[in-house]
């Protein structure tokens, strides 16, 4: 019988019942009288909040109103909005072959960012390359972890390697996103968890670092930064819902 590498993650001291906590979050949210009608509209929305999010923490910061309406050319920016809008066609290429749907991510992610030649390549690094592999295969199923947890690995694990050239964080988010979208947690794409990362972004950059010592407690702090990000997530979607509502 193998034994599942990341199962002791869920021993760890209060990370079962935030996991627990953040489901349940994204349940309720989910039940919004909004996506009845109009989940079509919720999702673009989230798409745009989410990429807009994911740049900022790339460190190019830009108003969402301004991203809307187009005039907004900086290639970072352009990047992480291509990268939320393929992640819909991607989530049944992540489980069978994630390394490929990665490479993917990058072209998108850092297009006009890094030279033609390193678009879509990992840094020539044999540790990289291992880990990478690694990851790949928990992705493909050698996990049986609730998604959020991988989904908290694969990101964390992501941001630490750093495999790609450019705006690698922004891949790391989106990856973490095809966990949930791919393993039926979030099939739509509806939590804005990276918007959740936004909003608590010194703990996000603080735990990340904890993450990468590899210690029980690191792991933990990341675990309970991912589950506390997702809870944003959710109210995220809620305050969208109410919002297309009222203007419907």
């Amino acid at each position: 019988m193998t034994t599942d590498p990341l199962a002791p993650l869920l021993a760890l001291a209060d990370i079962a019942p935030a996991v627990e906590r953040a489901r349940e979050r994204v349940d309720e949210a989910m039940r919004h009288r909004a996506l009845r009608r109009h989940g079509g509209q919720v999702a673009a929305e989230v798409s745009l909040r989410s990429a807009v999010a994911s740049a900022a923490l790339e460190g190019y910061a830009h108003e969402r109103e301004t991203v809307r309406a187009g005039t907004v050319t900086e290639p970072v920016l352009q990047g992480a909005l291509r990268v939320a809008g393929a992640l819909p066609g991607l989530t049944e290429l992540w489980p069978k072959a994630p390394r490929q749907a990665l490479a993917k991510l990058h072209v998108l992610a850092a297009r006009n960012v890094v030279t033609e030649d390193e678009l879509g390549r990992p840094v020539a690094d044999p540790v990289v390359g291992a880990r990478l592999d690694g990851l790949a295969g928990l992705v493909a199923g050698g996990t049986k972890v609730p998604p959020l947890v991988l989904a908290a690995v694969v990101h964390g694990e992501l941001l630490n390697l750093r495999p790609f050239a450019g705006p690698s964080g922004v891949v790391a988010r989106a990856a973490a996103r095809l966990v949930l979208m791919s393993r039926g947690f979030d099939p739509r794409g509806l939590v804005a968890v990276d918007v959740g990362h936004r909003e608590r972004e010194p703990e996000y950059v603080g735990a990340a670092g904890a993450f990468a010592t590899g210690t029980p407690d690191g792991l933990r702090s990341w675990l309970r930064h991912y589950m506390s990000a997702v809870e944003v997530g959710a109210d995220q979607l809620t305050v969208i819902g109410d919002e297309i509502l009222a203007a419907a």
